[in-house]
């Protein structure tokens, strides 16, 4: 007996940030013309912007519109508004499932993520009658805490169960276990693979013999299974995988080579034309670029930022997107030192969790953290969060060599979104951790300062 295969593509998360308001329009037309069954929207960051465009999107597709719905009431709420009028709307709840992120985003143990996860699918269902839940890195989950996963979905009223393998390490047999495991609580169970092992299609395969509901791609493969991948294997195997979907393989080959120019043509109109000062850039032109890569500065940060424009711009002939990262990293708001790095430890090695000593002064206290993580860095910051007692979501991080040799001087940028805002921080030594260390001290100070 065939089975019907759920197909939900994600372009509109991967590509979203770098396409005009006209151009994701064109988009979800586009995959809808594709056959998927649903098109997935990302948490909404410029909450006035996106809720116009989410809403015009929702009133004209025929498919399932599902948003990422973020982890606050007022974010799930907001996120049901831009979509209530979508003729099939889905709010989708994204958390972390292996022990790494929930102890790194949330500091959750596996009891504590379980009755988070029940609360906020809750208050989801509450809202919208289709809700689904995402377990991120689920393939680095612990043994038997997915199954606990999906019943913890179903008992607060989810309507489905998606699974990621954002580390890229599933081997087919290890999704069909995860399929296999997450299925026994009666549930739709869909997968989201990745093609880091280039193993996308045989994941999807064994997944979908495992009894997998519904597979998640997108059409330029951004972390995971390509739209055009996943339609091959189902039109080249249907039959033996017993399984069916409503793609339509003429129209995705003829219309995916000419969304992917789209996007690529895009991206480089954009750095070409969103952020592109020069030494006649005026003040207004700045203030543009800034707020384009997501910051809210002060005119006075905006003034210095000018001035550094103008001083890179002596020795180079523009300024660029990651350019302009740096400099408001290191002109703009250039808060006092309120957290200092006083010393750290380091612990790793390859059989060994990388284990990190942090502590820091502030005014005349010194306070230290200890924490492991996965590596040297993620365990540093995770320590700092252990000491100043708050999480800040991690936007961004960057790090590259400013000089060369043996003794090489890093560079590391680090940007925090706090309250809907971006601060970035930059650090240099010729240790890349200290380096690291700083650039977070540097962010994490800017939102202190900014607090008081």
């Amino acid at each position: 007996m065939m089975r019907t295969i759920t197909m939900t593509d994600k372009t509109l998360c991967t590509v979203t940030r770098e396409l005009s308001f006209r151009d994701r329009i064109n988009m979800a037309g586009r995959l809808e013309r594709m056959g998927v069954d649903a098109i997935l929207l990302p948490e909404m960051k410029r909450a006035k912007e996106e809720t116009v465009m989410n809403r015009t999107i929702a009133a004209a597709a025929e498919l399932c519109v599902k948003i990422v719905a973020g982890t606050k009431e007022s974010e799930i709420a907001a996120a049901y508004a831009s979509v209530k009028d979508a003729k099939d709307a889905c709010l989708v709840i994204a958390l972390p499932t292996s022990t790494v992120g929930m102890e790194y985003q949330y500091h959750k143990k596996s009891a504590a993520m379980l009755e988070m996860i029940e609360n906020l699918v809750g208050y989801a269902v509450s809202l919208c009658k289709k809700v689904e839940l995402v377990a991120l890195d689920a393939s680095r989950a612990e043994d038997g805490f997915i199954a606990e996963v999906a019943a913890a979905a179903k008992r607060a009223g989810a309507s489905a169960v998606t699974l990621c393998d954002d580390a890229g390490v599933w081997m087919p047999e290890d999704a069909a276990a995860a399929v296999s495991a997450a299925k026994a609580v009666d549930l739709p169970i869909y997968i989201c693979p990745s093609d880091a092992l280039h193993m996308a299609a045989a994941v999807t395969a064994f997944a979908i013999r495992a009894g997998a509901d519904g597979i998640v791609t997108s059409i330029d493969g951004e972390f995971g299974a390509t739209l055009q991948s996943v339609a091959d294997l189902l039109s080249q195997k249907s039959e033996e995988l017993k399984v069916s979907s409503a793609l339509s393989i003429t129209e995705i080959h003829r219309d995916v080579e000419e969304a992917l120019r789209d996007v690529e043509d895009t991206e480089q109109q954009a750095d070409r034309s969103r952020v592109y000062l020069t030494h006649e850039s005026t003040l207004s032109d700045v203030a543009a670029a800034v707020l384009l890569l997501g910051y809210e500065l002060t005119d006075d940060d905006i003034g210095s930022v000018l001035a550094e424009v103008q001083r890179v711009t002596e020795h180079k002939d523009h300024v660029g997107r990651k350019d302009l990262e740096a400099i408001i990293a290191t002109a703009a708001m250039q808060a006092p030192s309120t957290y200092h790095l006083d010393s750290y430890t380091c612990t790793t090695g390859s059989k060994l969790s990388a284990m990190v000593q942090i502590t820091l002064t502030h005014g005349d206290e010194m306070s230290s953290g200890i924490s492991t993580g996965d590596g040297p860095i993620d365990a540093a910051f995770m320590a700092i969060e252990q000491i100043v007692g708050h999480h800040y979501e991690l936007d961004d991080f960057q790090i590259q060599a400013v000089t060369e040799g043996r003794g090489a001087i890093g560079s590391a940028l680090v940007k925090l979104r706090y309250d809907g805002r971006l601060y970035s921080g930059s650090g240099i030594s010729t240790d890349i951790i200290a380096a690291s260390i700083r650039a977070y001290l540097n962010a994490l100070n800017k939102i202190v300062y900014e607090e008081a």
